[in-house]
C-alpha cells in the first residue's frame, strides 16, 4: 500500500539527503493504517511537485514525543547538527490533548 504525507521544506530536503530517517507523527487512525513494507510519497508542502518514495522500515509507538526523541539521534529526525532537538517542537504541530489522546510513531523509511 501507498501512503500520501506532506512534508514542509527543511524536513523534506533532509528526507531527499538521506539524513533525516525517520518520520514523527501523530499515531491518530491515519498513521495507524501504515505497516512495514508499504509505502510513503512524501510530497513538499509547498511545492507539490516534488516528491519522494520511501519504504515504511520500522515502526514504533511511543506514549509522547519525549519518549521518540530519547530513542533517536536528532539527524534522523530532521535535525541540523548545530539545532537542538527538543520533544516541545512538535507541539508546534500536536496540541498535547491529542498526543495525550493517541500517542505518537515513529515511521523509519529508507529512500526507494
Amino acid at each position: 500500500m501507498t501512503h500520501e504525507l506532506k512534508l514542509n521544506r527543511g524536513p523534506f530536503e533532509s528526507m531527499a539527503n538521506g539524513t533525516k530517517t525517520v518520520e514523527m507523527r501523530l499515531n491518530d487512525e491515519k498513521r495507524k493504517k501504515i505497516h512495514v513494507g508499504d509505502k510513503i510519497k512524501f510530497s513538499m508542502r509547498d511545492d507539490e511537485t516534488k516528491s519522494l518514495l520511501c519504504e515504511v522500515v520500522n515502526k514504533v509507538v511511543y506514549d509522547n514525543f519525549e519518549e521518540l526523541y530519547a530513542d533517536y539521534d536528532k539527524e534522523e529526525l530532521g535535525y541540523k547538527e548545530n539545532e537542538d532537538a527538543k520533544p516541545e517542537d512538535m507541539e508546534a504541530f500536536y496540541p498535547k490533548e491529542e498526543i495525550e489522546k493517541y500517542g505518537v510513531v515513529a515511521i523509519e523509511v529508507e529512500l526507494c
